[in-house]
């Protein structure tokens, strides 16, 4: 990620972070994409899933980008291209977030892992980043300890349907 900066209302550049709240919707994203493939068949081979994930991943940060760049309303004179650059910049924690499933996947393939058990080391790591991700965003935000238990718990109860999703479609 480059340093992209944007201009506030007084005409000042500043520094505009990447949207860590992406990377939680981008995990479970990540965890709904596992959870779907192959439903009533043979999983998906490792490389299949890793395609699957990124490729869901960068189709996922260009819609999220491109409806930003939409919904703004800019009046000042900020060029386009930097104003995509920024949209692009933040919203890319929703591609990161498919890697350690990815990863996982590739992984598991090289230890000798089935594909379906490598599909399922791809979903814990999946649901694994999205409780992270959703602790770290709470914890940067301030949240108390009642907070971060409560983003932790949400966030569970969330990767926990999509486990038990896989589960059914795997039977």
């Amino acid at each position: 990620m480059g340093d992209e900066s944007t201009v506030d209302a007084a005409g000042a550049s500043r520094q505009e972070p990447p949207d860590a709240a992406g990377a939680v919707y981008g995990s479970l994203l990540a965890a709904s994409v596992v959870a779907g493939t192959g439903p009533g068949q043979e999983p998906p081979h490792p490389g299949q899933l890793i395609v699957l994930l990124l490729a869901t991943g960068v189709v996922f940060w260009l819609a999220h980008v491109y409806a930003q760049l939409a919904a703004e309303h800019s009046t000042q004179a900020i060029p386009p291209l930097r104003r995509i650059r920024a949209a692009a910049r933040r919203e890319w924690p929703l591609v990161q977030a498919a890697v350690p499933p990815a990863a996982a996947a590739g992984i598991g393939a090289l230890v000798g892992l089935t594909d379906s058990e490598a599909a399922w080391l791809a979903l814990a790591v999946a649901v694994g980043s999205q409780l992270g991700w959703a602790l770290y965003v709470a914890a940067r935000g301030g949240a108390t300890w009642a907070r971060l238990i409560a983003a932790g718990v949400v966030n569970l109860l969330l990767g926990l349907a999509i486990v038990l999703l896989k589960a059914a479609l795997s039977h």
